[in-house]
């Protein structure tokens, strides 16, 4: 936990105008595997380490709902909490606060638990003394530059998130741009690659609450297992978790776009499965795999069965491509 004061050098006031000090606090999430080496097991879809558990934002939250009544109490103020549900700038703040420093892969990072942090913050309407802001240590290290799959840093401490494989597989709600589906993997929610390689996550233990212990199951599935869920199967599979916000068609999509980089043809029959998908982004993902699974000759077969009856253009698209 971290205080400091002159919370407008962050814009907190743009949120609340009352605010006069910003608390950050951060909890570990280190994962206990390897993100790096899950990389490798091509036939299962990899979901990021923050995402096979329960949900950061409702655990996170309600200890920091604790903390702030508590201040409350004691300052006599006015407080508020937030745990990335509003526009507040948690890293610089974060950074300025103490707990931390921006490295060049743009998130935080900790002596003691490297870049794996989760964040929330409280803002108070009552002044306190602010702690010494913390010091950049990447030094010149350029690790988590180098390993990203799609090149999405154009300079150290910027991130470009249209090519960022995070921002790809969880935010967009279009198909994924044909020139960054081979470096998707077999990630099917999120890339922890710039995390996972930061030499200060030597210094960071296991995550310790118990409230979000990593999921097994979540983590690393079987794609054709993934591929078969429907709506309802999936809501009850990623229940209380952050998969679940991105919804099941986004979801499918990337599962069938690691189906396309598994190079295992039997699972072009999964592929196969979802041409008939409700979602043009499930079936226009689903032609890719096929693709990139069969011969010519019965990926041929099947796009004179499927493609004259397609209606989607997009979809269409794929077919010709």
């Amino acid at each position: 936990m971290a205080w400091m004061d002159n919370a407008s050098r962050a814009h907190p006031t743009a949120l609340w105008p009352d605010a006069r000090s910003a608390i950050l606090v951060g909890q570990s999430y280190a994962p206990a595997d390897d993100s790096l080496a899950l990389l490798n097991e091509k036939s299962h879809g990899l979901v990021s380490a923050y995402a096979a558990r329960r949900d950061y934002h409702d655990v996170v939250k309600g200890k920091l709902k604790q903390l702030a009544q508590w201040l409350a109490r004691e300052s006599g103020e006015e407080v508020k909490v937030f745990v990335d549900t509003a526009p507040l700038m948690e890293k610089p703040l974060a950074a300025r606060a103490g707990l931390g420093w921006q490295g060049k892969h743009t998130n935080l990072v900790s002596r003691e638990h490297g870049s794996w942090l989760f964040l929330g913050a409280i803002l108070s309407a009552a002044a306190m003394e602010a702690d010494a802001p913390h010091e950049d240590n990447c030094g010149s290290c350029r690790a988590c530059l180098d390993i990203c799959p799609t090149n999405a840093f154009p300079a150290p401490y910027q991130l470009d998130a249209r090519r960022c494989l995070a921002y790809l597989t969880i935010e967009s709600k279009t198909q994924i741009p044909r020139e960054f589906r081979e470096a998707v993997g077999n990630r099917v929610f999120g890339c922890d690659d710039c995390l996972a390689v930061c030499p200060w996550n030597k210094f960071a233990a296991d995550a310790r609450e118990q409230r979000m212990a990593m999921r097994d199951d979540l983590r690393l599935a079987p794609l054709a297992e993934l591929a078969a869920l429907d709506d309802a199967a999936f809501r009850t599979r990623f229940a209380a978790t952050p998969v679940k916000r991105t919804g099941r068609d986004r979801f499918v999509r990337n599962v069938l776009c690691a189906v396309g980089n598994s190079a295992d043809s039997a699972l072009a029959a999964v592929a196969e499965a979802r041409l008939g998908d409700s979602s043009p982004l499930v079936r226009g993902m689903a032609v890719w795999a096929l693709a990139r699974l069969l011969d010519a000759e019965a990926f041929q077969r099947l796009k004179s069965a499927w493609a004259p009856r397609e209606q989607d253009a997009s979809v269409a698209e794929e077919w010709g491509a």
